[in-house]
């Protein structure tokens, strides 16, 4: 044999051994704990939607599934941490739409690409917001809150949990769908926000259902409208926003999960089988509902498209409201 011959014949085997090597790897896994990483602080409706899966998903792998909470830097801390781990299939990290789509909108340098760095293993849920005002405020409907802030164009405070975040951009969104003017109030967190607005400091919020539906049910704030496109058995009685007059006007917050990109696509669909074989049990929609946050696995390149269509629908904002930041 000729010894570029021999070489070709070398390297095939190699690639044949790598190969079955890589199968019989995944077939085998897991054969450790997993990590699943959430980007936010526990106890927020990221954190539990975490823990609700990890927990059949660790019965199912037969092995645990550990939350791990790396809150900070707009989720770009959580990020990163999982874009640099081994692509083992051992870390996985709850995305959201901040992570994946909105960010690198966002930030002229990221230390992480949700393209280059990130495989998708399946969306997970999705949730509108909603709009509420304190109960003091002298308006019942989003029609009624247009009316009061063109009569005072500088009085309309709105509060949001930090610039670029989901919550500010609903915000900006309705003040393009509407014709009014509000002045932006960013503060660090949702407690800090919903006491502002409980305490009259700001005049309305976009907030996340699961953190503002406590105060709707005491009577402290008033829900006016949701940013979805469908009302919510949690709040029966709220229409949208795009009902209220104003169609097109959707905003929202959406999580999946994904994996280092390079992490074996035998692993891939171990963890969207099982994903999605979890989320599409009646108790957990029963138990989502509750939390105002609607399933929706897929396959795992939905993630990648779902993320592409966001990022091309807050695109045009963004650029518009000049709205930057840095890490």
């Amino acid at each position: 044999m000729k010894p570029w011959t021999r070489r070709l014949a070398g390297w095939a085997l190699c690639g044949v051994l790598a190969s079955l090597g890589v199968s019989t790897w995944a077939q085998s896994y897991p054969t450790k704990p997993l990590k699943l990483v959430v980007p936010y602080a526990a106890g927020g409706s990221t954190d539990q939607l975490a823990r609700a899966i990890a927990e059949p998903l660790g019965r199912a792998l037969g092995q645990a599934v550990v939350v791990e909470n790396k809150p900070g830097g707009n989720t770009i801390i959580g990020a990163d941490a999982v874009a640099k781990a081994s692509p083992d299939g051992y870390t996985v990290f709850m995305g959201s739409s901040a992570s994946l789509a909105v960010n690198p909108l966002l930030y002229s340098k990221l230390p992480y690409d949700p393209v280059a760095d990130f495989a998708g293993v399946s969306m997970l849920a999705a949730s509108p917001l909603v709009m509420v005002v304190p109960a003091s405020l002298p308006v019942t409907n989003v029609k009624e809150f247009v009316e009061l802030a063109k009569r005072k164009p500088d009085a309309i405070n709105y509060a949001s949990v930090g610039n670029g975040n989901p919550l500010h951009l609903a915000g900006e969104l309705f003040k393009v769908a509407t014709g009014i003017e509000m002045n932006h109030v960013p503060y660090n967190g949702s407690t800090p926000a919903l006491t502002a607005l409980l305490g009259n400091q700001v005049q309305v919020m976009f907030d996340v259902v699961l953190t503002s539906n406590p105060h709707i049910q005491s009577g402290k704030l008033r829900a006016l409208a949701l940013t979805g496109t469908n009302r919510l058995p949690l709040l029966p009685n709220v229409p949208t926003i795009a009902a209220s007059g104003y169609p097109g006007y959707e905003a929202g917050i959406w999580f999946a999960m994904v994996v280092p990109k390079a992490t074996p696509a035998a692993i891939v669909a171990r963890l969207n089988t099982e994903v999605t074989k979890i989320l599409s049990q009646p108790d957990m929609k029963a138990r989502f509902d509750g939390l105002a946050l609607e399933l929706i696995p897929g396959p795992a390149d939905e993630v990648a498209k779902f993320s592409q269509r966001e990022q091309a629908r807050w695109a045009r904002l963004i650029r518009d409201k000049g709205i930057r930041l840095e890490p």
